[in-house]
């Protein structure tokens, strides 16, 4: 077989920072093309941190390659882990708090976009909630919002599979209570780590370790097989509801590089950034840092603030 034109295999030092890089930029990519239905969103070729001439984007003010909500959560996220060394919800909400009220990791310190949820949540932290039950519970507040900050911790965890999969559905709980989301991110969490270690079908192998681990557990697994539903088809989405988002994501990793991935993503419409950041994270794992276009990774604001957390986590997996 040829393999002179073959692109190198990433190191897991590339991975990572692969996966940190490609949750900015698929979030930055999306950001301007928000709550746009499919039919609205330009073709692929042409998706790019600045829009098309003519087309109404969404968050005129907002610089083109600025991350939002997404990529601030995901840094807060990645900041508290690297200070605590684990997972400490009660600092994790306070700079979640700190992000809400003053900018905290947000490009120019400028908080643009939040979700509902979220914002309810916190507000609930300020008055004093306690972190680990401030996000609403309900069968109504499944947005995607624990989800889309939750890859740093699979990045950065070091631990087993049962502690990921614990840690991934405690972080949810300061913003988003329900069962469902938190299997949602132990989910995403399995999946990244088994792109980061390079197996053949990540999906199929979390899928497995999952029901494995739930194997006690009638409720987590309810919401594995009856709601998530892996087993199932993919299909297109792009919507703000936890399971669309993760499915979604799952369905442009059938791409076959990382630009069209993310650009698959904003293509579905709805809450682009959401699903560009959480199908980004993954395929810049995938095809590493080497993989994401460089004309985006330089253009992609912010780099003050990204450049020493990822500094700091890849010194912390090395």
């Amino acid at each position: 077989m040829n393999t002179r034109n073959a692109s190198p295999i990433p190191t897991l030092q590339d991975r990572i920072a692969g996966g940190l890089i490609g949750l900015l930029v698929g979030d930055a990519l999306g950001v301007p093309y928000e709550f746009q239905p499919p039919t609205a969103i330009p073709d692929a070729a042409t998706i790019e941190f600045d829009p098309p001439a003519g087309f109404l984007r969404s968050h005129a003010s907002v610089p083109p390659g600025t991350w939002s909500d997404d990529g601030a959560q995901a840094l807060c996220l990645l900041a508290s882990l690297l200070h605590c060394g684990e997972l400490e919800l009660d600092d994790f909400s306070r700079r979640l708090l700190n992000w809400y009220e003053y900018g905290y990791l947000a490009v120019d310190g400028i908080v643009f976009d939040i979700g509902i949820t979220t914002g309810i949540a916190l507000r609930a932290v300020r008055a004093g909630a306690a972190a680990d039950s401030a996000g609403p519970a309900s069968v109504n507040s499944n947005g995607n919002g624990s989800l889309m900050r939750v890859l740093p911790l699979a990045l950065w965890h070091r631990g087993s599979d049962a502690e990921l999969v614990r840690d991934a559905q405690r972080q949810s709980l300061v913003t988003h209570g329900h069962l469902r989301a938190q299997v949602c991110c132990a989910l995403y969490c399995l999946m990244a780590r088994g792109l980061l270690t390079g197996v053949a079908d990540p999906w199929s192998g979390a899928v497995a370790t999952l029901r494995h681990l739930y194997a006690d557990s009638a409720a987590e697994q309810e919401e594995l097989e009856w709601n998530i539903r892996p087993d199932e088809p993919l299909h297109a989405s792009g919507s703000g509801y936890v399971v669309d988002c993760l499915r979604s994501a799952m369905l442009c990793l059938q791409q076959p590089g990382y630009e069209q991935a993310v650009r698959a993503a904003v293509r579905m419409g709805h809450d682009t950034d959401t699903t560009a950041c959480v199908a980004g994270g993954l395929a810049g794992i995938r095809w590493g840092l080497g993989g994401i276009p460089r004309r985006w990774r330089e253009a992609l604001r912010g780099g003050d603030i990204s450049r020493p957390l990822l500094a700091a986590l890849l010194q912390w997996r090395s």
